[in-house]
């Protein structure tokens, strides 16, 4: 098992004494003489816009650690196989008001590319509502590009996490406020838990 490495600067009080003795979660060993040989690298930025709307930008990149023999030639260790951008621009439902791709490194220059304006068919969807259903609908399979596909998967919780706070009520406290969304959908924000016990009050249900 390993085991995380104590906190830089633990923060002050019983609740930074709680962070400290949480046990570590099971994680198998890494074995010493293993070889970086691919990386694979997902980054999503949610960018508000001022006008009401925001825009959600999303990377996929593939990157070997070798030379990889491609079709077009020999491609250097380092250099991208997949770099991939998918941007959104959604409202504060999370209704998706525009859409579209761009494909920078592929395998098949000119093919992997070659799917016009499919990712515009995602206009009209909801981050919220079926999204991963309606999303193989429109763009699974060869309808798409199979990377730009399986990055979108990502961004329902990506953008909820963006607007955490800010559009999207966590906490739950004012009169009339419904139930935070996030409550009830891990194992430690289960409404009987000591996590919503301990920070959620108003919604906290004991086990009988």
């Amino acid at each position: 098992m390993l085991h995380s490495p104590p906190l830089a600067h633990p923060p002050r009080g019983n609740a930074g004494a709680d962070l400290c003795i949480t046990p570590s979660m099971s994680l198998p060993a890494a074995a010493p003489q293993r070889q970086l040989k691919h990386r694979r690298q997902i980054d999503v930025q949610v960018f508000a816009r001022g006008d009401g709307l925001w825009e959600v930008d999303a990377t996929l990149t593939d990157v070997k650690t070798r030379v990889a023999h491609m079709a077009e030639g020999p491609r250097p260790a380092g250099t991208p196989i997949h770099e991939m951008l998918l941007r959104l621009v959604v409202n504060e439902r999370l209704d998706i008001l525009e859409a579209g791709s761009e494909t920078r490194w592929m395998p098949y220059a000119g093919h992997c590319d070659d799917h016009g304006d499919a990712y515009g068919r995602l206009v009209g969807l909801n981050l919220l509502d079926r999204f991963r259903h309606h999303l193989r609908e429109r763009v699974g399979g060869v309808l798409g590009c199979t990377h730009v596909t399986e990055l979108a998967q990502v961004l329902p919780t990506a953008v909820v996490q963006a607007f955490a706070g800010e559009v999207i009520d966590t906490r739950g406290t004012a009169d009339g406020a419904a139930k935070p969304f996030q409550l009830d959908r891990c194992h430690a924000l289960k409404s009987s838990g000591a996590v919503v016990r301990l920070n959620y009050p108003r919604w906290h249900q004991p086990t009988a």
